[in-house]
Order: C-alpha cells, then structure tokens, then sequence
C-alpha cells in the first residue's frame, strides 16, 4: 500500500490503485455502502468482486473507497475487502461524518457525497453506483433532501447511476439537480430511469449516445471552468428490470409501513429497501446487481475515454 505523501490526511492506496495512478491509467472509484448496507455475507463480497472485475476488464483500475480504523482507504485489497464486508457497526458516511469517522479512528463506509469528495481528493473523476439519494416523498413535511445533490452541485467527479432511487420523489430530485446547475443526462434512451425501472415517466432534458460523448461533455464543461460533477442515468438492462407500474405497488405498501413505523432519518432507506426485498421476493436485490454491475461498466468505458 502506498500512502499519499502530500496530505496531512491519513489517506491510503491500495497496491493496485497506487500503480494505476503512476502509470495514468483510468480509474473508477466504488462506494462501499451498497457491500456493508445494501446485502449480507457473502453475497455482498460477491458482488463487490464481480463489479471489479468488470471494471479491470474494461480497461480501467477499480477503488472501492472506505474508512478503516480512521484511515482513508482509496482502494481495497482482497483480504480488506473481504474483512469490510463482514464489519458490523460500520458507520455510514455522507460530507457531514466523513471526518469524524476519520478523526476518531472509526469503521465507515462511504455514500455518494461522501465517495465523490474521496474520489476528487484522489485525483478520480468517474465514480459508479447504484443509484443517488435524493428528494424524499412528502419532503415537504421531513425536509427529508440527501446530501448527493448538493455534493454534485459541489465536487467534479462524473457519477453513473440508474438514476435516483425509485423511492424518492424524482421529479423534485430532477427540480433540485435543475435549479443547482448540475447536468443530468441519460445514456443512449430518451427517457429517464427510475433505478429498477426503465424509465421513471419522464423525458430526459439531455441525452448522450457513448461513453466518448460524455467524456467531451465533461471536458468541454471543465474548459469552461464550470464547477460540480454530472449525474449519467443508465437505465438497467431490460432483462433485468421491474416495470415501473409494479414497482409503484411495492414502494406505496413500503411507505406505508415505514409511516406506521414511526421509521425517519438515516433509517428510511435500508427500511425501505428491505420491505420492497420481501415484497418482491428477493427480485428487487437481483435487480440492484444488475444494474451496479451495468453501471461499473459504462463508467469503466467513460474512465478511458477521459484518458484520450
């Protein structure tokens, strides 16, 4: 492991990220909540291992970002991996405890806001997940907004997404994006996905057909010296999908529980993600594979198109 000199902070490289950014080869930086929130032992190993190995066979170097025992990890190596994946009491870290997490020694794992700031402070300028937090339903009332948005609005790293996730309210998460000056666009469909949907009802403001296009976009964007990163929405495969009709049946009964439940804060998404993986059978986690996995290998191919 290699420890980046030039920062007072504890930050670490993994083997094979450090040899990646000496040689300038493209990289693809991984949050680690969806291996210690999103599913369990072993699944959530297999899955972490499977959406690297789609990146390294892309063309690009994978670094799954974590916090071990106060330490800023910028890639993982395999026992590191496979030990974080069976951490318990592992914080979830956003912009507001990334650095309690590191001034106090602690265990975490990074979100999106909290995965872009790593990724930007490692000179990383693609990031790929499941899909971004948002606006939540009835916002009005929880003032319940994730702290992705304002990190896209803030930090340039390109994020590739199913989009919002479909438990959020989309068209106010879409309004927030909107009115922060950050670019949505969708990869090579019209319509805009709602994370195991498709498509979420609504048009796509922009449209982009290849990972080069992108990659121009970026560019021509930091030409300009615009500030903030850029969300792509890349609807999973069609094989894969739930219809968005369906889905609606299981996140209102999920809702409602979450309602009854008195379930706020930090604590409505994983009890909202549950519900809807036992109402749907276990059909809704296949789905969120799926689509990671779809989403590490368009954001490997944006990655090297960056490098030319």
């Amino acid at each position: 492991m290699t420890q980046a000199m030039s920062s007072p902070l504890p930050i670490v490289y993994s083997r094979e990220v450090a040899a990646a950014k000496d040689r300038g080869a493209p990289l693809v930086a991984l949050e680690s909540t969806i291996i210690t929130h999103g599913m369990p032992y072993p699944g959530n190993l297999d899955m972490a291992r499977s959406v690297e190995e789609i990146i390294r066979k892309e063309g690009a170097v994978p670094a799954t970002i974590a916090v071990l025992h106060g330490v800023l990890h910028i890639g993982l190596e395999p026992d590191q991996l496979e030990a974080l994946a069976q951490m318990k009491d592992v914080m979830k870290l956003s912009r507001a405890d990334l650095g309690f997490a590191i001034a106090e020694r602690r265990n975490g794992a990074t979100t999106v806001a909290a995965t872009m700031i790593a990724a930007a402070r490692a000179g990383i300028s693609v990031f790929a997940t499941g899909g971004i937090g948002g606006v939540h339903r009835r916002a009005e009332e929880s003032f319940d907004i994730s702290a992705d948005l304002e990190e896209l609005a803030k930090t340039a790293v390109i994020v590739v997404s199913a989009g919002p996730k479909a438990i959020l309210d989309i068209p106010k998460t879409m309004e927030v994006l909107e009115t922060r000056g950050v670019p949505v666009v969708t990869f090579d469909s019209e319509e805009f996905p709602a994370f195991w949907s498709r498509t979420s009802g609504l048009k796509s403001a922009l449209n982009l057909p290849s990972p080069a296009a992108i990659a121009n976009f970026q560019k021509t964007r930091a030409q300009l010296g615009l500030e903030g990163g850029m969300l792509i929405a890349n609807p999973v495969p069609e094989a894969d999908e739930i219809p968005r009709e369906e889905m609606e049946i299981y996140i209102g009964r999920a809702l409602a529980s979450a309602e009854r439940e008195a379930i706020a804060g930090k604590d409505v998404t994983p009890f909202l993600l549950d519900a809807i993986f036992t109402l749907t059978e276990g059909r809704s986690l296949k789905t969120n594979i799926a689509l990671v996995e779809n989403n590490a290998r368009l954001a490997a191919e944006i990655a090297v198109a960056m490098t030319f």
